[in-house]
């Protein structure tokens, strides 16, 4: 992964049909959609991962439809993360770790979401997992349980990733939860709603941002996600900021008017290979 590159920005798929015609080319093929995918935007969130694992001539296909500068960000696969306590399911991830380095240089950190029943009192099962967990591979953790956002867990958990070096996956649900009731995001809002903790414990961040379908319920959180990302490349912190929204057609967009932002505010981020191809939006409010 090039060291000059502090931000990457993206979704969480890259294999959806309904982008063609509009983020992707009309007539687009489906085995074409990863390269088009990363002409556009500089990262993926591999959820697929978290369903199942693909074999290496796949990770190698992926990695070799992809510019060197583009990340994979995999998710654990659930049925190592989801199946109780983690310590069980250490020699397969290490194996999973050891297939993700097919992605070489394209490989960005893999993240492990736990499920809301894992909470602090599984502290020391956490631990012993993150001990395993070789340190050359960057890693992120993702907890949902609600006692992980309050004291003493919020500070234990903090300490315990920062003497890892593991990042942790800052899960931004305020957009769906504030905006009026609307069915298209009823999915959404299953998501948990966790407190909003912009804590770094590594060199780098992984922001999940839960997007509203209208871009005016999103836009006092992009903003202030602008100064936090403004902050924290100037830092030198690397930040993965990946926009997911329960309308998915919408998702690349609301990632785009986001770059806009960040340039805007003068904010040092890479360019995106997206408005290379075609003028960028001249106006936030376009996706209503």
């Amino acid at each position: 992964m090039s060291a000059s590159r502090n931000f990457f920005l993206g979704c969480a798929v890259w294999a959806y049909k309904g982008w063609v015609g509009d983020f992707y080319p009309a007539n687009s093929r489906q085995a074409d959609f990863l390269r088009l995918y990363s002409q556009r935007l500089t990262t993926v969130e591999v959820n697929a991962t978290f369903y199942a694992v693909p074999n290496k001539e796949t990770v190698r296909r992926w990695a070799a439809q992809t510019p060197l500068e583009f990340a994979f960000c995999p998710k654990l696969p659930r049925d190592l993360t989801h199946k109780g306590i983690l310590q069980p399911s250490i020699p397969g991830a290490l194996q999973f770790v050891e297939l993700m380095q097919e992605f070489g240089d394209r490989l960005g950190p893999i993240f492990v979401q736990l499920p809301p029943q894992y909470g602090p009192a599984l502290l020391d099962d956490l631990t012993t997992f993150l001990r395993a967990w070789p340190s050359t591979v960057p890693l992120a953790v993702e907890v949902r349980h609600p006692d992980w956002f309050h004291e003493p867990y919020a500070r234990l958990l903090t300490a315990l990733l920062e003497h890892r070096s593991v990042g942790r996956v800052l899960l931004d649900t305020r957009p769906v939860y504030s905006g009026p009731d609307d069915p298209q995001i009823a999915t959404e809002r299953r998501k948990p709603k966790v407190p909003l903790q912009p804590i770094v414990t590594a060199p780098f961040s992984l922001v999940r941002f839960i997007s509203h379908p209208h871009q005016e319920c999103n836009q006092d959180f992009l903003n202030g996600w602008v100064q936090q990302v403004d902050l924290w490349v100037q830092k030198g912190v690397r930040v993965y900021f990946f926009v997911h929204c329960p309308v998915e057609p919408r998702s690349p967009h609301i990632a785009r008017s986001f770059q806009q932002l960040l340039e805007l505010n003068g904010t040092p981020v890479p360019p995106l290979p997206w408005n290379a191809l075609s003028s960028p939006p001249t106006q936030l409010s376009l996706f209503h």
